[in-house]
């Protein structure tokens, strides 16, 4: 019999939908049930993609016994973290206070009123050396709220207290007075302490791909030359790139390596690491012109249209880790069926370019598939790789989580976007385009009291009910500026201006750092315990520093001051952890690069359809100066949506010109190409 779950928008709730346990979605109803049962709630944070989510599921939340208890003794909340990241932050906060650490699935019990008293991460069946079983924890706390309330309800208040006063980060969150070299000088040498010179990357097992970090690094070397930059951006992206993580057959990345050596993966395929990866790929081939990188960036763009683009032109959000109940079935290869596939001489020929060996470096003898060495005959590898991925896709796929997250579908924009301009790819640029459509017309509302509010997902075109947060305002505003920066469409300048509008309205505190939440929109519970204001990158960028990021690109182009002073504000706090974490601010760095840099700003004035005006704006995509602005338009032809850094930029003897400024100075507008290519390598 399906429990509440049943009519949820969110794929991770419908996977709980047909489980024993009495779920109830996140929200006013199910603190109200607690409150009238005077019971605890317990609170369960996972996602689609969530290996481990998958096996406290299958052991626990699917056995009737288990299931009888948590009814009868708890409102049970099932909690998409990625459908609400404010949930998911404001408990994980709690969790890693409690217990030094944190993670998925995270399970939590609260209060009636949602004030949280035990937190844990994954519970087994049955008691493991000193961790106790699942069953073990709910029977102690059950007893606890009935024997000892007082003392559970004490701890609970002690607690919330603690939220109430804690920062956002881990004791003391500095703030950088300035953005100056000092700041980025000591973040690298920071980041050249925990460098693997051996294997690329940064510490040891296990390793996450650094994409905020790549960015910056290679930014810093644009900017400075800084040769010690590009060397670490550069073997971390050769390692990435030929390791086990990458997908040998279709492009893409998995979600970290479990191990030192880039070898293993886990094996979870999420959009927010290949759109960010892809934009670092193209970064670093248009600086180096190095041709692996321009290939990585093709075959992940690719793989992004193929496996993750929805019906309604959006992204899913992931694929699952497992498939045939195992992760990475569908990945793995033994040489012999490398063999059944290609035959003895391609399949041992393959064995060898790719790493499959008799031992394995996988589960049950298998391999996961790695670019050991550069093929001897580029035609036959293209041609047995073709032939691997199409026996690969017999196989039982892996699941696939089709909501449409708000912000990853923005970082998924502004990638796309630029690697169609860079690679000549119009179908990449109309993936974005399509993909900024639906985030215009199903995740957008106009709030009549100025701006755009967002919301967090969406699936089957049908809009979700969590507001979105500071991410989704900021990465989708960041895809808008990139896409009007490659199709010349200014619209959606005028869109993003609109989401910082609601982003400067509701979201600053009194000294211009960030909430992630609105101020109208934060939800009531968690709003009572603490209001999340996190400056550090995870495996996307901080709210603060993509926001940031999207205020000095408006700044650029409408030259308006304030928000370029509003950037500054939000970057005190991420730019004060860098020197100690610089991995922690890998975006806030990025964008200190572009405001050390300028940012320069391109005005290509023109025709959009006239090859010189053309040419002159590929010349300005393709440079790699750190946070470029470029914009395109017509003088004659102006629309009401230009931004200001087109205005009253004439043709040049009636051709068309690039305007190249820096630093509120302007050079001679040139006609020439080559003479811009100069102007923005000066």
């Amino acid at each position: 019999m399906p429990n509440r779950l049943a009519t949820a928008s969110s794929p991770y709730l419908l996977q709980h939908a047909d489980n024993p346990v009495d779920w109830w979605e996140w929200g006013d109803d199910a603190f109200a049930e607690a409150r009238r049962r005077d019971v605890p709630l317990l609170v369960s944070v996972g996602y689609a993609a969530c290996h481990w989510c998958h096996v406290m599921a299958h052991e626990s939340f699917e056995d009737p016994a288990t299931a009888a208890f948590m009814n009868e003794h708890f409102v049970c909340v099932k909690v998409d973290r990625e459908e609400r990241p404010d949930v998911d932050a404001v408990y994980m906060t709690a969790t890693q206070a409690m217990t030094g650490s944190g993670g998925w699935p995270m399970t939590v019990f609260t209060t009636p009123d949602g004030k949280p008293f035990y937190c844990g991460t994954y519970f087994p069946p049955r008691r493991v050396g000193q961790v106790p079983s699942f069953p073990e924890v709910l029977a102690a706390l059950a007893a606890a709220w009935t024997t000892r309330r007082d003392e559970v309800v004490g701890s609970a208040s002690s607690i919330a207290g603690v939220l109430a006063r804690r920062p956002p980060t881990d004791g003391s969150t500095p703030t950088a007075d300035d953005v100056d070299e000092r700041v980025t000088a000591r973040a690298l040498g920071a980041l050249g302490a925990s460098f693997d010179e051996h294997h690329g990357g940064f510490g040891g097992a296990p390793k996450f791909p650094p994409s905020t970090t790549l960015e910056w690094l290679l930014r810093h070397h644009a900017r400075t030359g800084d040769a010690d930059a590009l060397a670490m951006a550069r073997g971390t992206l050769d390692a990435m790139a030929g390791g086990g993580m990458y997908d040998q057959l279709a492009g893409g990345f998995a979600r970290y390596s479990v191990d030192a050596t880039w070898t293993v993966p886990h094996f979870e395929k999420m959009l927010y690491d290949n759109a960010l990866l892809l934009r670092a790929y193209l970064h670093a081939w248009r600086l180096t012109g190095e041709p692996t990188y321009r290939r990585v960036a093709t075959q992940t763009a690719d793989w992004l249209l193929a496996d993750l683009r929805t019906p309604e032109g959006g992204f899913a959000s992931a694929l699952d880790a497992d498939s045939e109940g195992r992760e990475g079935a569908f990945y793995a290869w033994t040489p012999q069926q490398l063999r059944d596939v290609l035959g003895d001489d391609d399949g041992a020929w393959a064995a060898d370019v790719l790493g499959v060996t008799r031992d394995g470096t996988f589960e049950h003898g298998a391999s996961v598939l790695q670019l050991r060495r550069a093929p001897d005959d580029a035609a036959r590898y293209a041609a047995v790789r073709d032939r691997l991925r199409r026996a690969r896709a017999a196989r039982p796929w892996p699941a696939r989580d089709d909501k449409v997250v708000t912000a990853w579908n923005g970082l998924a924009v502004a990638a796309l976007a630029e690697a169609g301009a860079l690679l000549d790819r119009p179908d990449l640029v109309a993936a974005a385009r399509d993909c900024a459509q639906l985030l215009a017309d199903v995740h957008t509302r106009t709030d009549p009291a100025g701006g755009d509010r967002l919301v967090r997902t969406s699936r089957g075109g049908t809009a979700g009910h969590a507001p979105g947060v500071l991410e989704d305002y900021a990465d989708v505003a960041d895809g808008y500026l990139v896409l009007a920066a490659v199709t010349g469409e200014h619209g959606w300048t005028a869109r993003a201006h609109r989401l910082t509008t609601t982003v400067l309205a509701h979201f600053r505190d009194a000294d211009g750092a960030l909430f992630d939440t609105a101020d109208d929109e934060t939800d009531s519970v968690l709003g009572a315990l603490m209001r999340p204001q996190d400056p550090t990158d995870g495996p996307t960028p901080s709210g603060a520093a993509a926001a940031a990021a999207v205020l000095v690109t408006l700044g650029a182009l409408t030259g308006d001051l304030t928000l370029r002073e509003a950037a500054l504000a939000a970057l005190r706090a991420p730019l004060g952890l860098a020197g100690r974490y610089p991995q922690a601010a890998g975006w806030a760095l990025a964008t200190a690069e572009a405001l050390l840099d300028g940012p320069r700003e391109v005005a290509v004035v023109g025709p959009p359809d006239d090859p010189a005006a053309r040419t002159l704006h590929r010349v300005a995509l393709t440079a790699p100066a750190p946070g470029l602005v470029v914009t395109l338009g017509d003088p004659a032809h102006l629309d009401p949506d230009a931004p200001a850094l087109l205005r009253d930029r004439p043709l040049v003897d009636g051709r068309p010109a690039a305007y190249v400024c820096r630093g509120f100075v302007c050079e001679r507008p040139t006609t020439d190409a080559e003479a811009l290519t100069q102007q923005l390598r000066a």
